[in-house]
């Protein structure tokens, strides 16, 4: 007869009769790697409060992993702690802390390799290499986890959620910061992010590539080195998100890099060196997006067509739109720009006289960054005025023929 065994009925997860094994100090069970050599496919272990230096652990049975009052899993600063591989398992309630660094190989608090159905929450992660690193899986939940790095170079720094070649994942509620990447996408499809927030990481808070057909709604990104990177990846939808105080030399709420028929919608951009820049991206449409007390509100580079700019308010940004073109071939079309001084003699909400929202000065200092130490000066407000008045340097297609005299509600 077993020690510690009950017959349970699980209501999540595996959902089939199996066996809850306790593991604890002192115990027969004394060990995690002791628990799950005696699981079988279905079992609980119940890993009970203590700290476990037990070097690298694996699992490749359907089993569930739930840690009792946050047992450690202490890879002391030289192993990968925990592996998973297979179908079916759930890891929830352990923290994992001190995984070891490589410069060779992604050590990481919790590896999933090659798996499917596997849920990991609930989770708490300290100063390990990579936190979560999953690869070559697919239906794997990862939510309610507590990431925290320990903000070293992004060199010596593996990122807080990192996912290679997945489809059909859900990042869901989980906390990141102090880590390069906060959540990483490479070569993933049809997947979610959802309500997370990522903030304080060395490079990117989200940090796209070659990633298609995904979702990421209701997140936050704050005081990263960039917000969001998004990267040779097309049909993404970006939804309800806030990119906040992202500030710096090259910050971005969000970068935008050949990315083709995607939405930016809805989303909140508070004091972000630059908003939204976009290089050789098209067929994009950014609508109902509230634009504030940034740097500049939108990059548009001069490789970009075929986007839509409707509805969005533009409040207090030192630059409204800035462009390295005379030529644009994208279409703005009912904003609201506080910056906007027209009338509406008909009384409909929309403006009369169209507006042109990239300055002359912020042409100067696309192209000379220098002169940014006379914003604000006698001369650059009286070579703007003379601007609108007598257009000549800026882009003269590069307009909102009907701008709206109040915010989009």
């Amino acid at each position: 007869m077993r020690p510690f065994l009950t017959i349970v009925f699980f209501l999540t997860g595996i959902n089939v009769f199996g066996h809850i094994i306790v593991v604890k100090k002192n115990t027969p069970l004394s060990t995690l790697r002791q628990g799950i050599a005696f699981a079988k496919n279905g079992d609980t272990i119940l890993l009970n409060k203590g700290v476990y230096k037990e070097g690298p652990l694996s699992i490749t049975k359907a089993i569930y992993l739930i840690g009792v009052d946050s047992p450690v899993l202490d890879g002391e600063n030289k192993y990968e702690i925990l592996t998973v591989t297979g179908y079916n398992i759930v890891i929830r309630g352990i923290h994992f802390a001190n995984a070891g660094y490589s410069s060779m190989n992604d050590y990481a608090g919790l590896k999933i390799i090659d798996a499917s159905g596997v849920i990991a929450e609930n989770n708490i992660f300290s100063n390990t290499y990579f936190a979560i690193h999953v690869a070559n899986s697919t239906y794997t939940a990862i939510r309610g986890n507590r990431i925290t790095g320990n903000n070293k170079s992004e060199q010596l720094s593996g990122n807080g959620i990192h996912l290679w070649k997945c489809s059909n994942m859900m990042i869901e509620k989980n906390t990141i910061s102090g880590h390069r990447d906060g959540i990483y996408f490479e070569f993933v499809t049809h997947s979610i992010i959802y309500r997370n927030t990522s903030e304080k990481n060395i490079r990117y808070g989200l940090h796209f590539m070659f990633s298609h057909n995904d979702t990421y709604i209701y997140n936050t990104f704050r005081d990263n080195g960039a917000g969001v990177a998004v990267m040779y990846s097309k049909s993404v939808r970006m939804e309800n998100n806030y990119f906040e105080k992202n500030w710096g030399a090259s910050a971005y709420g969000i970068l935008l890099k050949d990315i083709s028929n995607s939405y930016i919608r809805q989303n909140t951009f508070t004091r972000n060196t630059v908003a939204i820049h976009m290089e050789g991206s098209s067929r994009i449409e950014i609508a109902n997006n509230e634009f504030q007390g940034n740097g500049w509100a939108l990059k548009v580079q001069a490789s970009c067509d075929d986007n839509v700019f409707h509805h969005n308010n533009f409040f207090a940004n030192s630059f409204d739109v800035g462009t390295n073109g005379t030529m644009m071939l994208n279409r703005f079309s009912r904003n609201y720009w506080d910056k906007y001084d027209g009338y509406d003699l008909h009384r409909d909400g929309v403006g009369d006289v169209p507006y042109h929202p990239v300055s002359m000065y912020s042409l100067i200092v696309e192209q000379n960054p220098q002169s940014l130490i006379l914003y604000r000066s006698f001369m650059v407000n009286l070579l703007d005025k003379a601007e609108k008045a007598i257009p000549s340097l800026t882009p003269e297609n590069l307009v909102d023929e009907s701008p709206l005299m109040k915010p989009n509600k």
